[in-house]
């Protein structure tokens, strides 16, 4: 893994965000984009918005890429392009939260703090025999402290790494090497039989249910209609084809009054239903039930754009694979 070669923060920061809520094999090829097209910084500050998210595309959780612009711009602009070095002022930036925050501040500039992430959580819980979740405000207290007391203070990068490592490839989630540990003679949970219930955490937030109707209007001189997603809500600052969202079957939906309103100002030559049956989209604590309407009209309005520009805009990865699947560029 490249950043393991490496204590530049700005790659060990990059890195980290990425692996944010994705797989190492997942998150890589996406980080040698990221260092391909901003190498330092100040490139990645000085790239739009647009130009981030399009790169960003299919990670997921796309407010990491924004903090991470936000966060890009306020070091070449306020901090004169210097990278903080310690944890405290790691802290300040845009989506650095304890663990990126102790990660970078170990592995680049030496201090001794603790690093926790799952793996930590496990090897920490099984080895001490700590039941108190570790999602809750004290059990965040709890590992963190323990951690801390732990850290090699002259090794703290290869502590947080090799403990992460040993919570990855020996403590794993489900059948850890338990016989080949060396510390199956003073690990708790081995010993009262808890390793297969320990870590603790707390049950997830309800799913909600969503039921997106997305609008594909095609003119007869190949244009389309595509429009930038605001607030705080998911894929902000992405573009999508225009939206209805509500449980409408296909008759009732193309008689809505929500359609109706949309379509006004257009002569429809043609409304069909994509997809028969929902494609489904699941994020962490939603599920998006989701179809595409293709809708042919004469002419649309002066700021539609050219279908064949449709791959240079950043959006979601679910209206990503239908412009793929579809053809439309």
């Amino acid at each position: 893994m490249p950043w393991r070669k490496t204590t530049d923060p700005y790659r060990i920061w990059l890195s980290e965000i990425i692996l944010q809520q994705t797989r190492v094999a997942q998150g890589l090829p996406y980080y040698l984009k990221f260092t391909e097209a901003f190498p330092t910084v100040k490139d990645l500050a000085n790239a739009s918005e647009e130009e981030v998210l399009k790169l960003w595309q299919g990670l997921g959780y796309y407010s990491r890429g924004r903090n991470l612009h936000t966060a890009a711009k306020y070091i070449v602009e306020d901090l004169n392009g210097v990278f903080p070095n310690t944890y405290k002022e790691l802290l300040k930036l845009k989506g650095v939260g304890d663990y990126t925050a102790s990660a970078i501040a170990s592995i680049s500039f030496q201090e001794p703090t603790a690093v926790v992430d799952g793996n930590v959580y496990r090897v920490l819980s099984r080895l001490f025999g700590i039941d108190t979740p570790i999602n809750s405000t004290q059990g965040i207290k709890e590992f963190k402290e323990l951690a801390q007391e732990l850290i090699d203070k002259d090794q703290p990068a290869n502590f947080n790494q090799a403990i992460m490592e040993f919570g990855a490839i020996q403590c794993k989630p489900q059948n850890p090497y338990c016989l080949h540990c060396v510390f199956n003679d003073s690990c708790v949970a081995l010993q009262k039989n808890k390793i297969d219930t320990l870590p603790v955490k707390l049950k997830k937030t309800k799913v909600k249910n969503r039921y997106l109707h997305y609008l594909v209007f095609r003119s007869t001189d190949h244009k389309t209609i595509i429009q930038r997603r605001t607030g705080k809500g998911i894929w902000e600052g992405l573009y999508q084809f225009p939206l209805i969202e509500g449980e409408f079957d296909g008759v009732r939906f193309r008689e809505s009054e929500p359609f109706l309103k949309e379509t006004a100002s257009y002569t429809i030559k043609n409304a069909s239903q994509y997809n028969e049956t929902p494609i489904v989209h699941k994020l962490s604590h939603q599920h998006l039930h989701t179809i595409f309407w293709i809708i042919d009209v004469e002419q649309l309005q002066e700021d539609a754009i050219e279908i064949t520009t449709l791959r240079s805009y950043p959006v979601p990865v679910l209206i990503s694979n239908f412009i793929e699947e579809i053809g439309l560029i």
